[in-house]
């Protein structure tokens, strides 16, 4: 047969190309002749539907007669009678595939309008498909959501049939909302918020009138009850094993929230009324607010206080309405059970079912159920033959559609009660709001703030109690800190009990927020405190935004005491841990990278599900170090040293003094790379660098108080340098090459904020001398420099940690006796200098130069190495160890290598053996 319809088109046996008008028409003469589906002719189906489709998509973009003899012939009727035979899923799955392909790549509109036209794609929609069947599920629901993404003004007449108030594309997908397939649910959201951004204003009435109600209160009631099941897992996961299920439904909880936002920011306000509704008083009201103070047994559905303070901490982050979280806020820092009890007078005139609004309930019917009903009823009555009238039967219908009109004038009630409830509270707020003053305002305010009970905000100030755990606290800080970064809530209501509101002048703050707030850092620097890092410096960002008005701090003298006071025992729990070894400096510097580049973010803190389990003290689990408590004394000296950077830095703030003494060594302090330096009588060595990808080049070795660098001439300027690398010598490992005494393996490691994290090396090369003399002497060099760099760092943790401070007796391995009295370690800052090697005055080398002019007889003495101006200990070393001198006999090898000027050395290329005289060539110097 096959054959036989080739030679139909063609009259050859050749075939034609497939990507024509007459491949199309051949196609059509296959599915005339295969009407009916069997076993013999399926994969033949299959093959012709995958052809047409690609004919059509070619179509589309180059012969525009394709789609008018489709059209013509009607062939889409031939897919939904391959559909409606029932002929297994392979067909059906097939089909499905190659419809989502189409009108994927359609892009024509009037092609687009061809293949809607006849109502066939509506029809393919409500087919009963099998839903069980994984596979088809996934394929049918992709096809609704490509359906959607053609949805605009125009294409929205095809599925919204406005006589018959049928929307079939939008009430199929909303039916699988609770699909227990993740990837289903989120194809349904995508499908609703592209329905919804449609400007069509019959579409969504008919959205808001038939379908608002059953689909926002059974979403609800879904929401809600992924929030219990969240609950459960956090009671009974104490021991952190199902962190992975509990992660999920966190995760569950944000695509709800950021849903639910999308929807509101599409802003079509009669949804948006019916949808906050929801949302207050069968949701957030009776389920997260009520949980935070209602302990005693009930039949209301609780949850856990700390996990309903976790998801309320979410909704402030995430959503912004005004109307929807203004009215969250306001009864949560502002109301009592009353919200709960009394009923207001516009749910009095509602009717019976719906006069308990703020609880949480199950709707009474599925969404399916309510569709199907809300579908009957929107329907007209279709008139009949009187012959063909059944007894009773227009009866029974007459009082179906009065109860059913009786119904829907219920539910538009019950929306039009929600708008005029809404503009009946603005207008109010607005009355009492007029005619008053400031003064009168607040002694207004005064009076109620003294005469009225707040259980919630009672509840989350007693809640920042740490001395057993922190375990609530860090939520509750977490929820002050959204409330006030809430883009949706009045400021007026945060200022009526005093609560910070950013970037907002203010003279007074709550000085019962304050004090909780320092006796949480008090402590946090206590040794036994089981403070975690997270809760501390959420509370120091609470407690600036508080008291922060601007540039002017308005603390009062008795809380900055306290504070002092928490920073005075963060000093003495450091001192315990304080250990002059090398260990302890990396800690330290570390921390303070940490601190200063990851700083805490509260929204990623809110998408943590760890943080609802109690706190831990084990790092098995998982758990980022700042979100648990330490473990051994490793971790407790991390801690200690992370809280006493936050309490200091946190009072100097408010002092507003400026940090001086960190970090140890400051970026703008040290060479770097491509910096052009002065180096004439300068300590160099020259060596050929070879790195780990075998690539060579010739380069001179110097060495500075903190760093080493690796320099090539200036072409320039003669008697200058461009640094071509330049690393920390505290983070540098040196050794010797087995098989060659010239060579040195140094690798220098990039330093990290992350103690766990494995080293990354910076540089790793071979450095090949001329001789072994030079070898040894370059080993030294940066072994002893290495020494020294870490020893005066610790020396200024001692000096900041107010310890005895014992400044070295040597630089570079050189003794200096006279320096040990005149190392200012506490005023780091004084002698700071500004661009690197700005002047000549600043460079290595200036003190030997300075030196010879002043002291001829010092000429035959070698220079010593210079060390780089990171602070005031630098510069007093290099001075005092540039007029310090000495012989060959007491320096031995040193002196081979230390004679030439740079303009010498790169003359020779190496460094000549023996004594040289000062060279006499000319220095250029900055200005010349």
């Amino acid at each position: 047969m096959f054959g036989r319809s080739r030679s139909w088109v063609g009259g050859q046996g050749k075939s034609k190309n497939i990507h024509s008008l007459d491949h199309l028409k051949y196609m059509y003469h296959v599915l005339t002749k295969n009407t009916t589906v069997t076993d013999h002719n399926r994969n033949l189906l299959v093959e012709t539907i995958r052809s047409i489709t690609e004919i059509l998509i070619w179509g589309d973009q180059n012969d525009s007669s394709v789609f008018d003899f489709f059209l013509e012939k009607n062939m889409f009727a031939f897919f939904l009678n391959i559909l409606r035979q029932k002929s297994g899923r392979y067909v059906c799955v097939q089909l499905l595939q190659t419809l989502n392909i189409l009108f994927e790549n359609i892009s024509h509109e009037t092609s687009l309008y061809y293949l809607l036209s006849n109502n066939h794609v509506n029809s393919i929609i409500v087919h009963k498909f099998d839903f069980s069947d994984e596979e088809i599920m996934a394929y049918y629901i992709s096809f609704l959501k490509t359906l959607s993404l053609k949805l605009n003004n125009h294409t929205v007449h095809f599925f919204y049939n406005e006589h018959t108030n049928d929307f079939a594309l939008y009430t199929e997908a909303i039916k699988f909302f609770n699909h227990p397939e993740s990837m289903v649910r989120i194809a349904v959201r995508t499908i609703t918020l592209n329905v919804y951004k449609v400007d069509n204003q019959h579409m969504l009435h008919y959205i808001r009138d038939k379908t608002a109600v059953p689909y926002f209160s059974n979403l609800v009631w879904f929401i809600g009850s992924h929030v219990i099941e969240l609950d459960k897992c956090v009671q009974t996961d104490e021991e952190h094993k199902n962190r992975g299920k509990l992660s999920d439904l966190v995760a569950e909880h944000l695509d709800h929230l950021h849903y639910l936002n999308d929807i509101i920011i599409i802003n079509c306000e009669f949804l948006n009324d019916v949808l906050t509704d929801h949302l207050l008083n069968r949701l957030f009201l009776p389920l997260y607010v009520y949980s935070l103070v209602s302990q005693e047994q009930s039949d209301e559905r609780k949850i856990n206080p700390q996990v309903s303070l976790y998801l309320l901490s979410q909704v402030f982050l995430i959503i912004h309405y005004q109307p929807l979280v203004h009215s969250l806020a306001d009864a949560v820092l502002n109301g009592d059970l009353s919200v709960f009890t009394v009923q207001t007078e516009q749910s009095a005139h509602k009717s019976s079912s719906n006069a308990g609004v703020r609880r949480f309930t199950k709707p009474p019917e599925s969404l399916e159920r309510s569709l199907e009903m809300s579908r009957h009823r929107g329907r007209k009555r279709t008139q009949k033959r009187p012959n063909y009238k059944n007894v009773g039967e227009e009866e029974e219908e007459e009082r179906g559609s009065e109860e059913g009109l009786e119904e829907e004038k219920e539910k538009a009630k019950e929306i039009e009660m929600v708008v005029m409830e809404k503009c009946r509270i603005s207008e109010v707020s607005s009355l009492t709001e007029q005619n008053i003053t400031d003064e009168e305002k607040s002694a207004a305010a005064a009076r109620s703030e003294g005469q009225k009970s707040r259980p919630f905000l009672d509840m989350l100030y007693n809640a920042m109690d740490c001395d057993t755990e922190d375990y609530q606290a860090l939520f509750v800080l977490c929820l002050l800190y959204a409330v006030s970064h809430s883009k949706g809530i009045n400021p007026e209501l945060l200022e009526r009990i005093q609560l910070p509101v950013p970037n907002q002048e203010r003279s007074s703050y709550s000085q019962v927020l304050v004090e909780r707030v320092i006796r949480i850092m008090s402590q946090a620097a206590q040794p036994d405190g089981k403070v975690r890092l997270a809760t501390l410096e959420l509370s120091c960002l609470l407690l600036k935004q508080s008291v922060l008005s601007g540039s002017q701090c308005i603390i009062k003298d008795i809380h900055l005491a306290c504070l002092e006071g928490a920073r005075e025992e963060s000093l003495h729990l450091l001192r315990r841990f304080y250990k002059g070894e090398e260990i302890f400096l990396d800690m330290f510097e570390d921390e303070y990278r940490s601190m200063m580049n990851k700083p805490l973010n509260v929204e990623y803190l809110m998408m943590d599900a760890s943080i609802l389990l109690p706190p831990t003290g084990t790092p098995l689990t998982g758990i980022d170090f700042v979100k648990r408590l330490p473990c051994g004394d490793v971790e407790r000296t991390r801690r200690a040293i992370r809280v006493f950077f936050m309490l200091r830095s946190l009072s100097l703030q408010l002092q507003g003094e400026p940090e001086t003494q960190l970090p140890l060594t400051r970026p703008e302090d040290l060479i770097k790379t491509d910096d052009v330096l002065d180096l004439n009588n300068s300590d160099l060595i020259a060596c050929m660098v070879v790195s780990k990808d075998g690539v060579q080049a010739q380069r001179f070795l110097a060495v500075d108080v903190y760093q080493m660098s690796l320099v090539e001439p200036d072409s320039k300027r003669l008697g200058w340098g461009v640094v071509k690398f330049a690393g920390l010598l505290q983070d540098m490992q040196v050794s010797g090459v087995e098989d060659d005494s010239r060579a040195l393996n140094i690798i220098i490691h990039k330093p990290t904020s992350n103690p766990h994290a494995k080293p990354v090396p910076i540089l790793q090369a071979n450095f090949i001398f001329a001789d072994h003399i030079r070898c040894i002497i370059a080993k030294q060099r940066l072994a002893k420099g290495r020494i020294q760099a870490r020893r005066m760092k610790m020396q200024r943790i001692a000096a900041l940690l107010d310890l005895p401070v014992q400044p070295s007796t040597e630089v570079l391995g050189f003794s200096q006796p006279s320096v040990a009295s005149s190392l200012p370690f506490r005023f780091y800052d004084q002698s700071r200098r500004g661009p690197a090697f700005a002047s000549v005055d600043k460079v290595p080398g200036f003190a030997v130069a300075h030196i010879t002019q002043h002291n001829p007889s010092s000429s035959s003495s070698t220079s010593l190495p210079s060390s780089g101006p990171t602070g005031p200990a630098d510069s007093a070393t290099a001075s005092s160890a540039s007029t310090h001198t000495f012989t060959q006999s007491q320096t031995g090898l040193a002196g081979k290598a230390e004679g030439a000027c740079f303009l010498c050395l790169r003359m020779t290329g190496t460094v000549e053996s023996g004594f040289r005289a000062p060279c006499t060539h000319n220095r250029i110097r900055p200005g010349a």
